[in-house]
């Protein structure tokens, strides 16, 4: 059912009627637009916000994860697991220290060296760029559960570089680490260290479930660093509290009919999550919208958005014809969420997506709805 949301106050209406009386026939009323929005992210999963809330009103980490993953239960990692993350694509050679072995030699982890691609293989050096060894198409330098990576940050487990698929003479700089030692560095790049503990085991239980499914199958790499996987900051990133949760729930994960579930998550739904198939286009039985009731306790709960009328159909322009005369949202998901729109010009209608309606606005989520203000001329 279609569902206009703009809104013309009374007032506004009577204004702009006395408005045409008062001023001459060329005179017109100038229009401002006001964008009132919920939520921060995809909205699909769990809210880290609401998450915290349902902590701080004494739920245990079981009862969120349970809450935000339907028919979901907790299962246990049978087997060691090592990931692989994408930390940067370096240009050129890519220094080291803190190894005792790499392609077979044996090292001085007091001493810095370096990867050097040759072609389709990589090279290990000295600092003083001397041919240690010839790597083949990888080099793997590992030292006693650490190591330092120039230019990156000390990082547990071992780094990794390969070549670079894409780009003549770079390197993709991994770091390969086994999995709970990748949960610690990703808990405090994701949640503040200072939210309660249930939260941050629900938070290490997602983690660690999303480490074991997202798999992106990068060359030499299966995750990312940034928000295209988790956001990873290594050894020099953790804490004291996060640390604490991924021991506490050492091996957990979310699981759903004896598999690992993906457990998206994302900052604060608004209020009310969204189910997948209306953000990704596909449905998954777990991932469906649900009441968040603490999701309040959100920065971005609420959010408005302020346009002058040009300011709004120049955001808007390359889906609008001519200027924008108001919104009419066609369709939502179980949430208010947008998934599609129809935006009356002066020129026609035309039909737009809630994602790129928020892209194009800068907003935060693709909860919205708007609200026309006439003004004076």
């Amino acid at each position: 059912m279609s569902k206009i949301v703009n809104r013309i106050s009374v007032r506004s209406i009577l204004v702009g009627l006395l408005l045409t009386l008062v001023y001459p026939l060329g005179a017109q009323a100038s229009v401002s637009w006001v964008v009132h929005g919920r939520g921060f992210g995809h909205g699909v999963g769990m809210s880290a916000y609401g998450a915290y809330g349902y902590a701080e009103h004494g739920k245990g980490y079981r009862f969120i994860l349970g809450h935000y993953f339907t028919g979901t239960g907790i299962g246990a990692v049978q087997k060691t697991h090592v990931v692989r993350v994408l930390l940067d694509i370096s240009p050129g050679d890519v220094g080291f220290s803190g190894a005792t072995s790499a392609c077979g030699e044996s090292l001085d982890p007091g001493r810095s060296y370096e990867a050097h691609r040759n072609g389709s293989s990589v090279r290990l050096r000295s600092s003083g760029g001397k041919t240690l060894a010839n790597c083949g198409r990888r080099l793997r330098a590992a030292g006693r559960g650490r190591i330092s990576i120039a230019g990156e940050g000390t990082y547990r487990g071992a780094l990794e570089t390969v070549p670079t698929e894409s780009q003549a003479g770079s390197l993709n700089v991994v770091n390969a680490l086994a999995l709970e030692q990748y949960v610690k560095g990703v808990m405090p790049n994701e949640v503040p260290p200072s939210w309660p503990a249930e939260e941050l085991k629900a938070q290490a239980v997602a983690v660690r479930s999303i480490a074991l499914t997202g798999d992106v199958g990068g060359n030499g790499f299966d995750l990312y660093s940034d928000t295209r996987s988790q956001v990873y900051g290594g050894l020099e990133s953790e804490y004291a509290s996060t640390n604490e949760a991924v021991a506490a729930t050492r091996g957990q994960v979310v699981t759903y009919q004896g598999d690992v579930a993906q457990t998206l998550y994302s900052a604060c739904s608004g209020g009310h999550t969204e189910s997948a198939v209306n953000v990704f286009g596909s449905p998954v039985p777990y991932l469906v919208g649900v009441p968040d009731p603490y999701d309040y306790y959100c920065p971005l709960h609420k959010w408005t958005l302020n346009f002058t009328g040009p300011e709004i159909s120049s955001r808007l322009g390359g889906y609008l014809e001519g200027k924008l005369k108001r919104v009419v949202i066609t369709k939502t998901g179980v949430s208010p969420r947008i998934l599609s729109a129809t935006l009356v010009g002066t020129g026609g209608n035309s039909t737009v997506t809630g994602s790129e309606l928020s892209a194009a606005l800068g907003g935060y989520d693709t909860w919205m709805t708007f609200e026309k203000v006439l003004g004076g001329s």
